[in-house]
């Protein structure tokens, strides 16, 4: 049996579900989906977590590239980075479209 490779795309597909892979970071992604931008205390706000808790789940999802963030003092602008959104899901769907291809033949492990 041949050894597996870890490619650049499976790493960073694993990168970005990470991210996305905590409640608070998904309900963050579903808010900031239904705006063009909005302002750390905005989603502080609808948020039942704290300041420091809110401004880590964002750096999570800055360094991952799902957001992005403009610095206008006082305050801080976070919007979706589209971009690695449509990187993100050209990832997801290829790695969905692999699985269960043989769904009409039942369960696999038999």
């Amino acid at each position: 049996m041949s050894k597996l490779i870890i490619t650049t795309e499976q790493e960073r597909l694993a990168r970005l579900a990470k991210a996305m892979g905590h409640p608070t970071r998904v309900a963050i992604l579903e808010f900031l989906a239904k705006r063009d931008e909005c302002f750390f205390g905005e989603i502080h706000e609808v948020l039942s977590v704290s300041k420091p808790t809110v401004s880590q789940h964002l750096s999570e999802l800055k360094e991952a590239g799902l957001i992005q963030g403009t610095i206008e003092p006082p305050k801080v602008r976070y919007c979706l980075n589209c971009d690695t959104w449509k990187e993100a899901k050209a990832l997801f769907t290829a790695l969905f479209d692999q699985c269960c291809k043989n769904e009409d033949k039942g369960q696999c492990c038999h």
